[in-house]
């Protein structure tokens, strides 16, 4: 059950901020690729590092929410943030919208380091920025339809069931993950679980009044 659109029909502006966190994690993808992994070990988030040197590794809070660990890993991330952080944006405006997005990454990174304090594993991907967008997304548009690919159909389906049985996979999966021993990799299921949480409570506040934009 793979997204690929949802409904943009109440959208009214242009998601400029979307579209340039999408150029972002692109352009910095390459730049990954050319510095190889001299530059992974220095611009990644390593749980076991930051506590030692929180202010020498202050920055990879942040440069690590722009790498991925492969051109898969990328597209279905930048996939995630078209369809959904769109309207997202729109609700909050571009402002608002790239604090709360960095807000998530940061909840992401911090509620993965609270799992796995002693990891030398880098941790890097937008993926639980995104995940905070799908925590408002589905607060905000819990009806809205997602297109989504099941087999070989395209069929609609509302927001709440899609972005639900994404968040109830990830919560069975991180507590899965907490069991694993060992700096093997693999996917970061607490920050994911961590992100959608913390974006689900920030566009409390971040969404303002709707009702009140209804009327303006």
């Amino acid at each position: 059950m793979l997204p690929i659109g949802d409904d943009n029909s109440a959208r009214r502006t242009v998601p400029l901020v979307t579209y340039a966190l999408i150029a972002l994690n692109v352009l910095f993808f390459f730049v990954e690729l050319s510095g190889g992994d001299a530059f992974i070990d220095k611009w990644a988030f390593v749980p076991s590092r930051f506590p030692a040197n929180p202010a020498g590794d202050f920055l990879t809070l942040f440069t690590s929410m722009f790498m991925h660990a492969g051109w898969l890993h990328l597209g279905s991330n930048m996939l995630y943030l078209w369809i959904f952080g769109d309207n997202v944006e729109d609700r909050f405006g571009p402002g608002k919208f790239i604090i709360f997005y960095l807000l998530c990454g940061l909840g992401a990174t911090f509620a993965q380091l609270a799992f796995s304090l002693g990891s030398n594993v880098p941790n890097l991907g937008a993926s639980g920025a995104i995940a905070g967008v799908l925590g408002a997304y589905i607060l905000m548009f819990p009806q809205g339809s997602v297109r989504v690919l099941q087999g070989q159909r395209v069929i609609p389906m509302p927001a709440l069931i899609v972005i639900g049985f994404w968040f109830v996979l990830q919560l069975f999966s991180g507590i899965g993950s907490i069991t694993a021993a060992g700096d093997t990799g693999g996917v970061a299921y607490m920050a994911h679980i961590g992100g959608f949480i913390a974006g689900f409570l920030l566009a409390f506040l971040f969404r303002g009044n709707p009702r009140a934009r209804l009327t303006a």
